[in-house]
């Protein structure tokens, strides 16, 4: 039982809204409806400016590492690289990523897995992050750079910790960050994808993250 009300409360954070709730509160405007439309931290930056963006991508960020460290360690029991806390996790994201009060349409699930990873192991999250950085530097595509920070994820995990918990949970989030970015990677494709300096675009659809 302490199992089942750890995993159900590791969705239920993780189903909150952050980004839609501090750009209406912001700006008085629905973020589903500007920019590519995602209710990220990405978006919520084009809507509503980097600060608001920053809150979001913080408070997003923090649903991964409170279920982790909290949830599973205070009703389980368990450490952060156990079967529970991995979890538990895996459900904040997926609640990010498929929020029941949206419907099951939300985010891309990238900073609420990166703050999972950093209550297993801050290493795996360092080793992404420097990832995501190098891309970001040299493509100027946050989408990119988040899938290269998504598919370095399980790598870092296995030659760090070589336990199979970590592994698994990064492996899930870079296949999960490659699946919720099938349109980005079209655009990349394209060559429509939006870039760091670049215009923002005014319609859903138009934007990366």
């Amino acid at each position: 039982m302490p199992l089942v009300l750890a995993l159900l409360a590791s969705y239920l954070l993780g189903s909150i809204p952050f980004g839609l709730v501090l750009v209406r509160l912001a700006k008085g405007i629905d973020l589903r409806t500007v920019g590519s439309g995602n209710i990220g931290a990405t978006n919520a930056m084009r809507a509503a400016g980097k600060p608001v963006g920053l809150a979001v991508f913080v408070l997003d960020f923090a649903k991964g590492w409170v279920v982790v460290f909290g949830f599973a360690g205070l009703l389980t029991g368990s450490e952060p690289l156990s079967w529970p806390a991995t979890a538990c996790g895996a459900l904040s994201v997926l609640g990010h990523c498929f929020p029941i009060w949206l419907r099951f349409a939300g985010g891309k699930g990238v900073a609420t897995g990166c703050g999972a990873l950093v209550a297993m192991d801050p290493r795996i999250w360092a080793v992404g992050g420097a990832v995501w950085l190098a891309t970001l530097g040299l493509g100027r595509m946050v989408s990119l750079a988040s899938i290269a920070m998504g598919l370095a994820f399980p790598v870092a995990a296995w030659f760090l910790t070589a336990r199979a918990e970590p592994t698994t949970a990064a492996a899930l989030l870079a296949l999960l960050i490659l699946v919720r970015h099938r349109s980005n990677m079209a655009r990349i494709v394209a060559g429509t994808e939006s870039k760091i300096g670049a215009k923002r675009a005014a319609a859903p659809g138009a934007g990366g993250g």
